[in-house]
């Protein structure tokens, strides 16, 4: 007698029991806990925004002395605040004023090839503290550069991103050496900053509530699961203003907060009809340019008004630099209407646009936007060397030195050009409108200033570019953090943590070099290992 029995199946791979990490328990009490949840929403961005405060403000009045294009701004700016308008200065004016002479600007005009709102702001801080004082005429930067980084926070946040990864952002920002540099140096570059965010920011608010807004009145023109050919147009968008508003004064800063206008403005434009075509209007294409003539409308104008108005003191007064150009010869025709003193400041536009675009003036430091991502040429802004005995030097066999160099967190820096060609990457894959902000934000700050390789430009223009590098890298490790062995450790998470412990480190060897800090001459040579860094 014969028995036959099935035959035996291969017994199933054990699976190892996955444990959540400390972190993962951590992240699950800050998703579910609302108690917990309100307490970090609150207390991460004061956090990380308190301590871009301390790297900002601490010993900020040292140098007591004008450095780099402080030379421009701080004496404009002054001289504005007096007069409407900036003046000249008599020759050895940085000494002399940095010496408490301050008032000895003269009433005629300077030749000045950017726009007013910078200085006023630099001049805020100087009739708070005193012209005489060097934490009065870098006080304003300070504060905005401070302030980009809570505001880069909320971008992040409007994102969509959690709580850990607008940290994570801002925590870059915080304390990378351009964003710290450039927050202590009295220029134009880091106040531009700080409106360029914020009209990102205020898009950002603005595309949440327009999509939420746009969705329910499609829903409601939908009969028996037909929906309509046309979409709704909105005026109510005060979002739009607000960001119009916040771009208008990035342009009254430098000129180069043009391209953002345009690149946001196409930008809405694009995830306006994208959002049409996904709820199913009929006609999207061209419902989104009905919608995208009436955003123009409320985006641009506005954006001229406080631009206009930056320049108030130029056009009150009599004394700025061709201030009555258009007097011997006004326009006439159809612009003969046109107020003499706004055919004077067109007529100073048109110099000042001939004067930018062909700068071409040598300068030790200029680097062209090539080289930008590969951090060729950092800025030297400050530098003071000393022998033993002078200026308080009693260490290092070859004397000390002090420096304000503004050069980006190395590591940080070349991690996030490789995040941002991920974000290239995960723009196609994805298709995540927040993603395509971001990138928007790369290409428009950057971009431009390929078209000028014989402009006398500088690395430290990349500041504008810094938050939206920020915002890549802190996306490239979100997704990096997902990644796990097959025995389910978090390897990804650990190489995150990894990584932004590392950035620390490195800000911390380079702070002293960013700050003035006085160190022996080797160890502030050590920090430029590469040539074109010194």
């Amino acid at each position: 007698m014969t028995t036959t029995s099935e035959p035996l199946l291969p017994a199933e791979p054990l699976v190892p029991e996955v444990r959540p990490t400390f972190y993962e328990r951590w992240r699950v009490r800050l998703d579910t806990d609302p108690r917990v949840h309100q307490v970090w929403s609150w207390l991460a961005p004061i956090l990380v925004t308190l301590l871009a405060a301390i790297l900002r403000f601490w010993n900020l009045a040292h140098p007591h002395a004008i450095v780099f294009d402080e030379t421009y701004y701080v004496k404009d700016a002054w001289s504005q605040w007096h007069l409407g308008y900036p003046a000249t200065w008599p020759d050895k004016a940085d000494e002399r004023f940095a010496n408490g002479e301050t008032d000895i600007f003269t009433e005629n005009p300077s030749y000045v090839v950017h726009p007013p709102l910078g200085k006023w702001i630099i001049g805020v801080g100087m009739w708070l503290f005193g012209a005489d004082s060097s934490f009065g005429w870098r006080f304003s930067v300070a504060l905005l550069g401070t302030a980009t980084v809570l505001v880069l926070y909320f971008v992040a946040r409007a994102l969509g991103g959690s709580i850990v990864y607008a940290s994570v952002a801002a925590l870059f920002l915080a304390v990378d050496g351009l964003g710290i540099v450039l927050s202590r140096v009295s220029i134009l570059d880091g106040i531009l900053t700080f409106f360029v965010v914020l009209a990102f920011w205020f898009v950002l608010l603005d595309r949440r509530r327009h999509r939420e807004r746009l969705a329910a009145a499609i829903a409601a023109r939908t009969v028996d699961g037909v929906t309509p050919a046309w979409g709704p147009v909105f005026w109510n968008r005060p979002w739009i203003l607000a960001a119009g508003a916040a771009i208008g004064a990035a342009t009254a800063v430098k000129w180069s907060g043009l391209y953002i206008i345009a690149a946001l403005g196409i930008y809405l434009i694009v995830d306006d009809a994208l959002s049409r075509r996904r709820l199913g209007v009929g006609y999207w294409p061209t419902d989104a340019l009905r919608q995208g003539l009436v955003t123009g409308v409320l985006f641009v104008p506005i954006a001229f008004v406080v631009y206009l108005a930056s320049w108030t003191g130029w056009l009150v007064t009599d004394g700025g630099y061709d201030r009555h150009s258009a007097d011997a010869s006004p326009a006439t025709g159809f612009w003969s209407w046109v107020p003499l003193s706004l055919q004077s400041l067109w007529k100073y536009h048109q110099a000042i646009y001939a004067s930018n675009i062909g700068l071409t003036t040598p300068h030790t430091y200029a680097s062209p936007a090539w080289q930008w991502p590969m951090l060729i040429r950092p800025t030297s802004m400050y530098y003071l060397g000393s022998k033993l005995g002078e200026n308080g030097c009693t260490t290092g066999g070859n004397g000390c030195s002090e420096g304000i160099t503004s050069i980006a967190n190395p590591l940080l820096w070349w991690a996030a050009v490789i995040a941002v060609i991920y974000l290239v990457w995960r723009c196609f894959a994805k298709r995540e409108g927040g993603d395509w902000l971001v990138l928007t934000g790369v290409i428009a700050t950057y971009v431009p200033w390929l078209l000028y390789p014989d402009r006398t430009i500088f690395q430290f223009y990349t500041i504008v570019i810094l938050p939206f590098m920020a915002l890549a890298m802190t996306t490239l490790l979100r997704d990096l953090a997902q990644l796990r062995t097959r025995r389910g450790r978090a390897v990804g998470r650990w190489a995150t943590v990894v990584f932004i412990v590392a950035v620390l480190i490195v800000s911390a060897w380079y702070y002293p070099v960013w700050t003035a800090i006085q160190v022996p001459y080797d160890f502030w040579f050590w920090h430029f290992n590469r040539s074109g860094w010194i």
